[in-house]
């Protein structure tokens, strides 16, 4: 009869090396709907909250600018006058006159997150029915709108979501970065979606009606929460309506160029995790495939474990050489995949700890429960709603 220690080694071994394949052949049950709607198309609104002069910020948001979509509203909104962003918006509608573009400066704070708070501001601008809510920090491509927007054509689809894949500035950091996202959250998200999963809703990309927004309470509802996306997504199934995972997948800029940027980021995304699903996060050691499978052949060093570990190891390094989506380029660099999958386990035994984390210098509380809105300074300030670029 086998030791424990040994049918624990075993046990790991599969469990990793199946969750491994999983993630390499997985391709996630996609809805794929047809992006070209004629006669009629319904205008869309994007908003888009913005906070500093981020690396590649004029170039993403030009993307936004050359859509073959005809009806978009592009909403652009600060808290701080003197943000650099403003200047990068001043600029593209100079080079973008005939695109109909506004931009909301508001120092007005609503709850605990600062990024829906700036949405909380921008929502009046909003002319359209259909809305389309973005991190700043995507890159699309000229048909993004028309097809993320598209399933929303169907009565029974509430939310909108796609997947993202890393753009790495130089520097072997953002690169490890960008693996984090490319062979390891994407891949999860897939297996889940396979699986029949549809809870989900990332802030990359989430297309909305505006009347579906507004029968849930309005973004006002998430302004306390850390996961905002994910609990959009979930109020708005709550209503009966369906989650697509798009076809479209954005690009996210990983600007992160040390290991202490990276880990802060990182392990905010872990602590939101655990907070959402604490027993599939304390399961999800599995995933991390390299260091389970050392562990596990280190428990059970038998022949046919060595053989299966070795199976894992290679769908694992296969998904440095899959693309995570057509025309995406694969993410490389498999040599930094033992680096990446160590470093994932520290940070997932890390994010046990803690009920705050960190972003853009402000200190949040994870979602365990509605949290307390900062301190707001003495007399808010009137808003100042810039309507127009033109």
């Amino acid at each position: 009869m086998p030791s424990f220690v040994t049918l624990a080694g075993s046990t790991l071994t599969v469990l990793a090396t199946l969750y491994a394949l999983a993630a390499l052949l997985c391709r996630g049950r996609i809805r794929r709907v047809r992006a070209d709607r004629p006669p009629l198309w319904t205008p869309v609104t994007v908003l888009k909250p913005l906070c500093g002069a981020e690396p590649r910020l004029e170039e993403n948001l030009a993307d936004l600018c050359s859509q073959t979509h005809p009806h978009v509203q592009l909403v652009f909104g600060v808290r701080d006058p003197a943000d650099p962003a403003v200047a990068v918006v001043g600029r593209l509608a100079r080079r973008f006159p005939a695109v109909d573009m506004r931009l909301v400066v508001d120092p007005r704070i609503h709850g605990s997150n600062l990024k829906v708070s700036n949405l909380v501001n921008m929502m009046r601008a909003a002319r359209h029915p259909w809305l389309v809510l973005a991190d700043s920090d995507i890159a699309v491509g000229p048909e993004y709108v028309a097809r993320v927007t598209a399933p929303l054509a169907e009565p029974r689809v509430g939310i909108v979501t796609c997947l993202y894949h890393g753009q790495p500035l130089d520097g072997a950091w953002p690169r490890i970065g960008a693996l984090f996202i490319d062979t390891w959250f994407a891949p999860s998200v897939r297996v889940a979606s396979s699986g029949g999963s549809s809870a989900f809703a990332f802030g990359a990309t989430i297309a909305v009606r505006a009347a579906t927004l507004e029968a849930i309470g309005g973004v006002e509802v998430l302004e306390n929460r850390l996961a905002d996306d994910y609990r959009l997504g979930e109020l708005v199934r709550g209503l009966g309506l369906e989650t697509v995972l798009s076809d479209v997948n954005v690009g996210t800029d990983v600007t992160e160029t040390g290991l202490r940027a990276l880990w802060s980021r990182e392990r905010r995304w872990m602590q939101t995790i655990r907070s959402l699903n604490p027993l599939g996060y304390a399961l999800s050691f599995i995933t991390f495939t390299l260091p389970m499978l050392a562990l596990g052949l280190c428990l059970a060093p038998t022949a046919w474990n060595v053989a299966l570990g070795l199976c894992g190891a290679a769908a694992r390094l296969g998904l440095h050489w899959r693309r995570p989506a057509p025309g995406i380029p694969a993410p490389g660099h498999a040599w930094l995949a033992p680096l990446r999958d160590c470093l994932l386990v520290l940070e997932w035994a890390s994010a046990f700890a803690g009920t705050t984390t960190h972003w853009r210098e402000h200190c949040l509380p994870i979602d365990t429960g509605r949290a307390a809105a900062p301190n707001r300074p003495g007399g808010v300030p009137a808003a100042h709603d810039r309507p127009s670029w033109r």
